[in-house]
């Protein structure tokens, strides 16, 4: 039997039915993110991209769930080798669990553990979608998130939340996946849109979001979703530390949206919903890693300063050149590496450990593992990431061609538009018009009787 479970007995832990149910609800909200997510990309996209840039979020609940079944619960969780990797022939088509085992030291079942963390395994190469939008072929990035799961989450998994992970031996705090999620999705996104390269007409093109409402009802999924990324990552409810938790995900989500708005309105005039909504993301993505480390107080610090850096690091596209079309890096990189180094100074040592940072008497020790857990991360799946797209773009290609991008990637890689307006004005004319693949460059027509 692996290290991580225990069996029922009198002298062991004995199951929570209340921890059991409360991590289930979080599992599903977990879940809810990934749709949440393509609805927050699709509606910042173009009219044409929209259904694959929701698609790219949806394929990621198929692939990553068998993979999860099939090896990546024991390459993430199982028995560890050399600190770097699990491995557990019991995990293995979770074929090994039975229904009365016990995940280690905690009350509930390694099956609710295992679904959980799926949960996150889904969603983190999700993210990374929305840096390619209007660009890559839906084949190859069914491969490329095959590839990345197994070769880049897996192993970082195990090094950050895994027992005998080095990270994790080493103390780096992750309460929710501020390096395992965040970091290395906006890494991942850097790597892979350096080697493909920016859409036809980058800084050239208006490239608006075709659908505000639509980003803002992603948002607020998002955000309720989050607080079962977040509280239930304490895997339980019987300290208080996750109830800490939910409160400071709404704490530092307001304050980063807050933030957000006012440099907005500080440097374009006007506070926009899409920053409102980006805002909102950004102070998630921050308190992610730290919201079990510090105060409410530590929570607004946080949320603020990663909603006004993060609002700062989206321009830098535009300066640097890296066409990171929905500011994957610009959100989740930078929200990430922020939320995951400024534990090293607001941890109270009062909630999840008695780490502390440098502003509660710790001195730079934490500040320095915080340090090393982001940028190993960040370099590996920057790397890494890379070289799969290098790959796959050198043998099935990564980019549609240049016409099919121009004309709409939903019509070609998916056979279908977002919206039918052909029967838009009505009556017998409007039955016999011509379909309109993309309404904002040729919208129909209202003919009347």
């Amino acid at each position: 039997m692996p290290p991580g479970i225990t069996t029922l007995a009198a002298d062991t832990p004995q199951l929570s039915a209340a921890n059991t149910g409360f991590m289930l609800i979080c599992s599903a909200l977990v879940m809810l993110m990934t749709p949440a997510l393509a609805f927050f990309y699709g509606g910042m996209v173009r009219v044409k991209s929209s259904l694959n840039m929701l698609m790219m979020s949806f394929i990621s609940l198929g692939i990553v769930t068998i993979l999860w079944v099939l090896y990546g619960f024991s390459l993430a969780f199982g028995t560890d080798s050399g600190s770097i990797i699990g491995w557990s022939s019991d995990y293995v088509g979770l074929s090994g669990i039975g229904l009365n085992e016990l995940w280690d030291g905690y009350t509930i079942p390694v099956y609710v553990f295992a679904v959980f963390q799926l949960m996150f395994a889904i969603i983190t190469p999700a993210l990374i979608s929305g840096a390619l939008a209007d660009r890559v072929k839906f084949t190859a990035w069914a491969l490329f998130i095959t590839l990345w799961a197994t070769v880049v989450y897996f192993p970082v998994a195990h090094w950050v939340w895994g027992a005998g992970g080095w990270l994790f031996e080493l103390g780096v705090i992750d309460f929710a996946g501020g390096t395992a999620v965040h970091i290395n999705a906006g890494a991942a996104a850097l790597g892979v849109i350096l080697v493909i390269g920016k859409r036809v007409g980058f800084k050239r093109d208006p490239m608006r979001p075709h659908s505000l409402p639509l980003v803002m009802l992603g948002a607020g999924l998002l955000w309720f979703g989050w607080f079962g990324f977040n509280a239930g990552s304490w895997l339980g409810n019987d300290d208080g530390v996750g109830a800490v938790m939910f409160v400071n995900t709404q704490v530092a989500t307001a304050a980063a949206m807050l933030a957000w708005l006012g440099y907005e309105k500080l440097r374009h005039g006007s506070f926009t919903t899409l920053g409102a909504a980006s805002g909102a993301v950004a102070g998630l993505v921050a308190i992610t890693p730290s919201g079990g480390a510090v105060s409410p107080l530590g929570a607004i610090a946080v949320g603020a300063i990663a909603g006004l850096l993060c609002a700062m690091a989206v321009g830098l596209k535009y300066k640097f050149g890296y066409d990171d079309s929905l500011d994957v890096v610009g959100v989740h990189l930078v929200g990430g590496v922020v939320g995951s180094l400024l534990i090293g100074f607001f941890a109270t040592g009062g909630v999840q450990s008695d780490a502390k940072g440098l502003f509660y008497g710790g001195g730079l020790d934490q500040l320095g593992k915080q340090a090393v857990g982001v940028f190993s991360v960040l370099a590996y799946s920057l790397v890494v990431s890379a070289v799969l797209a290098f790959l796959v773009d050198k043998t099935i290609g990564m980019r549609v061609a240049e016409d099919d991008e121009i004309s709409g990637i939903d019509q070609v890689e998916h056979a279908e538009t977002a919206y039918d307006f052909s029967g838009a004005g009505g009556g017998a004319a409007s039955r016999t018009a011509a379909p309109v693949l993309d309404t904002p460059a040729a919208p129909t027509k209202k003919v009347d009787a």
